[in-house]
C-alpha cells in the first residue's frame, strides 16, 4: 500500500550561512554494488557515513526493483517505504535490495477508527517487520494512533514500540505527523515527557501547518523534540501548509532555512552522541505538491526536488 492511500484509509543563523550551498549542487552518482549477505537492508554504517539518505516511493510508479534501482541511481543510501504485508511484494523487495546493495526503513501504522482494532493492525504490522529472516530495516517508522484516540489508548501504541525495540533490536520512532499521535507540539510534549525513551520521527513540516507558525513561541518544545529525534523527514513546510511548492524557489529561502537549522541540530547531537541519522527526502506528489488548476499539473517535479534535497543535504553533512 503506497503512502497516498494509507492515509487516505485512515538554529536559524547558522542555516542561513549555508544557503549559497543551494545552487551549487551536481554530479552523477554510480548504482551502488550489491550486497549478497544473507541478510539485507540494515548493515552497520561506515564510521564516516553518520548520515544515511533515503528516497521515499510515494508518488514512485514502479514496482520496488524499478524504485530500488532508480533510487541507487540518483545516489541514495536507502529507501523508506510500507511494510509489504504480501509474501510475493517481500520477495521482490528483497531481490530489489539484494540487487542494488540500498538500506531499508519501513512505515507500519494502522488505520480504523477503533482503538483496539487500530492497534492489533498496527502491532502485526511490526511484528512482521521486525522479525523477518532476511529483511532486516535500518528502523521502523510509525504512522501511529490518531489525533483523537486517548491519551491512554494511544500510549499503548508507545508502550508496545518501546519493549518491542528492546526485544527485537530494531529501533522503532514515532512520525510527528498531522492526525497521528503527535500531530501537535504541545501534545508531542506530553507524551515526551510522559515516555524517556520515547524517539522521534520529527516530519516538523506538520507542526508548521498544524500551528499556523514557523514554532517560534513554542521553541522549548522544538528544543525537546530535535533531542528525541533519531530519523528526519526532511520535507518542508510553512504556516499555511505541510509542504512548499519548490524548496529552490527564492521566495521560500527563510523557510528552508529554518528547517535547515533544526536538521543541523539533530544531527550535530547525534554525530556528538556516535550515532547515524537516517533523512528520508519526503516532497510528496500532488496533492501535497501543489498544483494548477483545472489540468492539476504539478508545480515542479517530484522526483527532481527529492534528488535537489538528497544532493543538498549530502553537500551539508559530508
Amino acid at each position: 500500500m503506497n503512502r497516498k492511500a494509507f492515509i487516505k484509509a485512515g538554529g536559524l543563523t547558522g542555516a542561513l550561512l549555508a544557503l549559497g550551498e543551494m545552487n551549487l549542487l551536481a554530479g552523477d552518482h554510480k548504482t551502488r554494488a550489491v550486497d549478497d549477505s544473507r541478510t539485507v537492508g540494515h548493515k552497520e554504517a561506515a564510521a564516516d557515513k553518520s548520515v544515511l539518505l533515503l528516497a521515499t516511493n510515494w508518488g514512485f510508479d514502479g514496482n520496488s526493483l524499478q524504485f530500488c534501482e532508480a533510487a541507487a541511481k540518483a545516489g541514495y543510501d536507502g529507501i523508506e517505504l510500507w511494510w509489504p504485508n504480501e509474501k510475493k511484494d517481500q520477495d521482490l523487495l528483497l531481490k530489489a535490495l539484494q540487487t542494488t546493495g540500498l538500506k531499508v526503513g519501513f512505515l507500519c501504522g494502522g488505520y480504523e477508527a477503533d482503538p483496539t482494532q487500530h492497534l492489533a493492525t498496527f502491532k502485526k504490522a511490526v511484528d512482521a517487520a521486525t522479525g523477518h529472516p532476511q529483511l532486516k530495516p535500518l528502523y521502523i517508522n510509525c504512522h501511529s494512533g490518531r489525533d483523537w484516540f486517548s491519551e491512554e489508548a494511544n500510549s499503548e501504541f508507545i508502550r508496545f514500540t518501546i519493549e518491542k525495540t528492546k526485544a527485537s533490536g530494531v529501533p522503532i520512532y514515532h512520525e510527528t505527523h498531522r492526525s497521528r499521535i503527535l500531530f501537535a507540539a504541545h501534545v508531542a510534549r506530553r507524551y515526551m515527557e510522559r515516555f524517556q525513551e520515547l524517539k522521534l520521527t520529527l516530519d516538523i513540516s506538520h507542526w508548521c501547518n498544524v500551528h499556523e507558525s514557523m514554532l517560534t513561541d513554542q521553541a522549548d518544545t522544538v528544543q525537546l523534540a530535535l533531542q528525541r529525534t533519531a530519523h528526519i523527514h526532511a520535507r518542508v513546510g510553512h504556516p499555511e501548509g505541510p509542504q512548499v511548492n519548490d524548496p529552490r524557489a527564492p521566495e521560500w529561502e527563510k523557510i528552508v532555512a529554518q528547517h535547515l537549522g533544526w536538521w543541523d541540530e539533530v544531527i550535530k547531537r547525534q554525530k556528538a552522541n556516535g550515532k547515524t541519522t537516517t533523512i528520508l527526502t519526503e516532497f510528496g506528489p500532488p496533492d501535497y505538491m501543489p498544483t494548477e488548476p483545472y489540468t492539476r499539473k504539478p508545480l515542479a517535479d517530484q522526483w527532481a526536488v527529492n534528488v535537489y534535497m538528497m544532493q543538498l543535504l549530502r553537500k551539508r553533512y559530508s
